[in-house]
């Protein structure tokens, strides 16, 4: 088989959440420069518009479903909808994702809430109702981005580092019990991503010079520094590989 088969994501129908900006918009345009068909999912209808245009891929390509993935009650229908617009879901990436930084002492319990409705919760009730489809199909891989710091701690993330430790285990928990369906569940976690959501952080020098000084590579991750793993694992490629977490993170948490 010729390498650009075994890796190629053409034709597969993938889910993107959290696709009106950031990661989620990138990982977009990604895999419409590489022949999927996309179904973008974000609050905001009128970025997820923008999105679809700059995707250059027509309707039947890439459609927007409008939806607050944290109404979980409105999960179901809403992977219903993506099955009858295009037949199938092979991928689902679950990117929607939010933090909060404060001093553990100062979390508020809506302010855990929110991180972990977001980060974790909403990530298990995707799944959930992706999963019927995925069975049906004897095959789907499910993709989680998390973080390094599933792995490690840092400071003022307590609620971040544990919704993202919550997702380790909740790819290893699928994975095993998906197994029998062929549904492959795996993550990618990158370090800090120069974006500008992140941009404001780091004029913070202490704080800047502390994270450059834990990444051996000596550099911010880049958003196209994740489209090989998440490409990798929404691919055939990846079909023996499940439970894992892909570390995009620039050697952190080697230490």
């Amino acid at each position: 088989m010729k390498i650009d088969d075994i890796f190629s994501v053409k034709e597969k129908v993938v889910i993107i959440t959290g696709a009106s900006q950031g990661i989620g918009k990138d990982l977009a345009t990604t895999f419409a420069e590489n022949g999927a068909k996309i179904a973008l999912v974000a609050r905001d209808e009128e970025k997820l518009k923008k999105v679809k245009a700059e995707t250059g891929l027509s309707s039947d390509d890439v459609e927007i479903f409008p939806c607050d993935i944290t109404k979980t009650e409105s999960l179901s229908d809403l992977a219903d909808q993506i099955y009858r617009t295009f037949g199938r879901i092979d991928v689902l990436i679950n990117n929607a994702g939010t933090n909060i930084t404060k001093p553990a002492t100062e979390i508020t319990e809506s302010d855990w809430d929110t991180v972990h409705d977001i980060n974790l919760k909403s990530a298990f009730f995707f799944n959930q109702a992706v999963y019927p489809f995925m069975k049906t199909q004897g095959a789907g891989k499910i993709i989680h981005m998390s973080s390094q710091m599933e792995e490690v701690g840092y400071y003022n993330r307590s609620a971040y580092c544990s919704s993202k430790g919550g997702v380790k285990q909740l790819t290893k928990s699928l994975a095993i019990e998906w197994s029998a369906d062929q549904i492959n569940v795996n993550s990618v976690a990158p370090t800090f991503i120069e974006t500008p959501l992140t941009e404001k952080m780091f004029e913070d020098e202490a704080f800047k010079a502390d994270v450059y000084s834990r990444i051996p590579l000596g550099r911010l991750a880049q958003t196209e520094d994740l489209y090989g793993a998440v490409l990798y694992l929404s691919s055939d490629a990846s079909n023996m590989v499940t439970g894992q977490t892909l570390f995009v993170d620039g050697g952190w948490t080697v230490w």
